[in-house]
């Protein structure tokens, strides 16, 4: 049997690395990218100097050979469903027995005058990198469109070549749609803090052209026009899909699949960022554009296909980013706007640089949530007390087992529980030093069970 796998990112490389856990079936990855799986997260190192291209490739370039995965470097232009055939530019074919689309994203636009312009792009794809990298060569003003961790990552690239950037957000705080008010606040002084020309409530509403095709400033809804050699355009990303137009897949907004991750044709399928799913898990958005989400879809796709049946279900939500030097996780259920029922402990260090705050549901006592901003937890300790619906106050007393390494970070986790009980007018004391390493070892210990 014959697999084909559009797309090399984190997806498709995680299906075709278990599909040969699992079987011996022929497999062909195709990208018009790379010619390697690199991780796409890394990207920004590259540019930034921290990083080479090759230390980007987490497998070495022998790997694939040895593991029976056939690479191929090409674009599809075509999908024939009906007839499991592939068409690519220059007017190769290729037939399949079963195929798996894992096309990811590719930004948005919304019909900006001017958004096709040389030097206007987002930062997603290697080549992004690349056209990145070329306008910075005389490059004395970026703008970036969009306020959220593409636009982020985007600003801190050019920050660190001493590029300066006019970061335009439409809403009133950056991110405010998923961060909480002051973890979103915290980002906007740390934006600016870092020399980021931030305006908030701003839209895009044109790019200029010089004369020659590319870009030279930018229009605003407020009027303001700003002189600049490059454009990103980073408000969201949305399914790749284009190319199966005429193709006899079903779509939405993405490649609709069931919850074996298997479209209208029983052996196509689609994972990753491009899929959309017609009954998603409970609490899950129908597309997550996830780096772990398209890895854990890789996993169960590879199963379907090697007969081995099992419905694709998610873990406990988890996510990490960077806000320049400000690290990010979050774990469980933490809303911007949060309801009634969702209580926050929240705890911020004097600098205005470190968060903590733990989410639980006041009706039942138990913890749904961690964000954390500029101080580690453990993730498995995190996900662990949210999956077994532990209560609030056990969490705050054992608080100290999520330190991600007490001996080189300083501990916040009394103040969090000054907080609580400053809240509820209760007395939990966090445990100490000894007592947490005994539980942390029975936690250990059940983990691995």
């Amino acid at each position: 049997m014959h697999i084909a796998i559009i797309g090399n990112g984190i997806a498709g490389i995680t299906a075709a690395r278990f599909i040969r856990k699992l079987s011996d079936h022929k497999i062909t990855v195709i990208s018009a990218e790379t010619d390697h799986f690199f991780s796409r997260t890394a990207l920004m190192y590259v540019y930034m100097g921290h990083m080479r291209y090759e230390d980007t490739k987490p497998y070495e370039d022998w790997f694939w050979t040895k593991n029976r995965i056939d690479l191929k470097r090409a674009y599809v232009e075509k999908v024939d469903a009906k007839g499991k055939t592939l068409y690519f530019k220059g007017g190769e074919e290729m037939s399949f027995d079963k195929l798996i689309i894992a096309t990811g994203s590719k930004p948005n636009k919304f019909g900006w005058p001017g958004q096709d312009l040389n030097r206007v792009q987002g930062m997603y794809s290697y080549q992004d990198l690349e056209g990145m990298e070329a306008a910075s060569k005389d490059l004395k003003q970026a703008v970036i469109v969009g306020g959220g961790l593409i636009g982020i990552e985007m600003a801190e690239m050019f920050h660190s070549r001493h590029i300066p950037v006019t970061f335009l957000v439409r809403e009133k705080s950056y991110w405010s749609g998923v961060l909480p008010a002051e973890e979103s606040e915290m980002i906007n002084r740390h934006i600016l803090e870092s020399g980021i020309d931030l305006r908030l409530e701003t839209e895009l509403k044109e790019i200029h052209d010089d004369g020659s095709g590319n870009a030279c400033a930018t229009t605003t809804n407020k009027g303001d026009k700003i002189d600049c050699q490059f454009v990103g355009l980073t408000a969201g990303v949305s399914p790749n899909i284009k190319f199966l137009e005429g193709s006899g897949i079903e779509t939405a907004r993405g490649v609709s699949a069931n919850e074996y991750l298997q479209t209208n044709f029983p052996d196509i399928y689609a994972i990753g960022d491009c899929v959309q799913l017609t009954n998603p898990p409970a609490g899950r958005r129908p597309i997550e554009a996830i780096w772990y989400v398209g890895r854990m879809m890789g996993e169960t796709v590879a199963h379907n296909i090697c007969g081995k049946p099992i419905k694709y279900q998610p873990t406990t939500w988890f996510n990490s980013a960077k806000f320049f030097e400000i690290e990010y996780q979050v774990y469980g259920t933490v809303l911007a706007k949060a309801p009634e029922n969702h209580q926050s402990i929240y705890w911020e260090h004097p600098d205005g640089r470190k968060s903590i705050r733990v989410v639980y549901d006041a009706e039942n006592g138990t913890v749904i949530g961690f964000n954390l901003m500029g101080i580690r937890y453990r993730s498995e300790v995190c996900l662990k007390w949210i999956e077994e619906a532990t209560s609030v106050e056990k969490v705050l007393e054992n608080l100290g087992i999520a330190n991600f390494d007490p001996e080189f970070y300083d501990e916040y986790e009394k103040e969090v529980v000054k907080v609580y009980n400053s809240q509820t007018g209760k007395n939990i004391k966090l445990k100490s030093r000894r007592g947490l390493t005994g539980a942390l070892n029975f936690l250990k210990a059940k983990m691995s069970v």
